[in-house]
């Protein structure tokens, strides 16, 4: 079963995470066969933590709030939240697979808040700068709640055009890297 994993920092916490850096790709180290990606998400100024992504596939539900709550910055406090929901990987690959690599290019998470009735349930055009892409949905996975993308863009606002205008309670667009040991 594949998880979405949005832990959100809390304001001023850098130093904390700084300080729990290597714990925390050790402990992400257990979880390389299943991670399908990761990575931090920044401020506008580029800069500034806000987050971090990990999509991850995981036996159950109890797996994947083990994984999320475990981790060592949500044990020390460092993040203020987590979103964690089911997600089905439409791409059905890896961050590793994307055939853009590492670097070029600005790269985003988008994240659609769903209301009402699904959609984006399919792979949208321009697949090629989609580096994950996938719903968002219940713990049983019969309900849709929103849509996960890794994208890269030119620009937030072609990032969120991955996404279907206004078919959602909200779409964050966040700057995105990626992430682990390098």
């Amino acid at each position: 079963m594949e998880f979405f994993c949005y832990h959100r920092d809390r304001p001023g916490s850098l130093p904390l995470r700084e300080e729990l850096t290597e714990a925390h790709w050790s402990y992400m180290d257990r979880f390389a066969a299943e991670l399908i990606a990761r990575g931090p998400t920044f401020a506008a100024d580029g800069e500034t933590p806000t987050g971090s992504v990990h999509i991850v596939d995981l036996p159950d539900p109890a797996a994947a709030r083990a994984f999320a709550f475990d981790e060592p910055n949500y044990q020390a406090g460092a993040f203020r939240d987590v979103l964690l929901r089911r997600w089905r990987n439409l791409l059905g690959r890896t961050m590793w697979d994307f055939p853009g690599g590492r670097t070029g290019g600005d790269r985003y998470l988008v994240l659609g808040l769903g209301t009402g009735e699904a959609v984006d349930l399919a792979v949208p055009p321009g697949r090629d700068d989609l580096i994950a892409y996938g719903p968002l949905l219940s713990d049983d996975a019969t309900a849709w709640l929103g849509t996960a993308a890794l994208v890269r863009a030119p620009d937030p606002e072609r990032a969120r055009a991955v996404l279907t205008a206004d078919r959602y309670a909200a779409v964050e667009v966040h700057e995105w890297e990626f992430g682990g040991r390098r």
